[in-house]
């Protein structure tokens, strides 16, 4: 059977990927900028909700405290965007505690509430081990996945102190042994967080973040 010629000016106007990290004060974003495009992204860095709804995808990093990150957030006029973002089933990305805001709350900040786009809450790692949790670990895949393809079993890099514990069970994609273990990628529906830093894992940071793209 013969297949049909590959239509040359359709295939040049295939565009990259567009992905917004969404800029609130708090976040590695250089590096994770860096690290998506070289996974084949357009990438624009923006605390402008008008720009950033133009993107095929966001990604909402975060580093420090659970309370000043949902607060600068909300300041920064970004809860509504992500709010409908999710409700249209767009591709998002949660990093470390740009994830852990995407809970209802965390016992870091009990007085703050998170965005709710998660259900779960975020507590503290248990008291019989190291904290922070920092430094290389391995993910372990409990449930198939396509963001994990190329990663499962792999080493991640991490760096905190609390950890998401989902409602429901069927949210977390993969584990880390650390203690009694916690989630490392959860996911619903087209919200996915990663409680370690593709931008700072390597390889397998750069293949997990491809295969966000890819499936953007």
């Amino acid at each position: 059977m013969l297949l049909p010629p590959v239509d040359a000016a359709r295939v040049s106007k295939v565009e990259p990927v567009r992905i917004v990290i969404l800029d609130y004060g708090a976040g590695n974003l250089r590096s994770a900028q860096r690290a998506l495009e070289r996974a084949g992204a357009t990438v624009a860095v923006t605390g402008d909700a008008v720009i950033a709804g133009e993107a095929d995808a966001l990604v909402v990093p975060g580093v420090g405290h659970f309370g000043q990150c949902v607060r600068q957030f909300r300041d920064a006029g970004l809860e509504g965007l992500v709010s409908r973002w999710v409700d249209d089933g767009r591709p998002l990305l949660g990093i470390c505690v740009g994830m852990q805001i995407l809970y209802d709350a965390s016992e870091e900040d009990p007085g703050t509430s998170g965005l709710g786009l998660l259900p779960g809450y975020v507590r503290r790692l248990p008291p019989d081990v190291t904290v922070p949790h920092m430094g290389w670990n391995t993910v372990r895949a409990v449930r198939g996945d396509p963001l994990l393809d190329g990663v499962n079993g792999q080493q991640a890099y991490f760096v905190h102190s609390y950890a998401a514990d989902p409602t429901d069970d069927a949210h977390v994609v993969a584990t880390t042994d650390y203690g009694p273990g916690f989630p490392s990628v959860v996911r619903v529906g087209s919200v996915v967080g990663t409680q370690f830093h593709p931008e700072k894992s390597g390889d397998v940071g750069a293949r997990l973040l491809a295969n966000f793209v890819t499936a953007a």
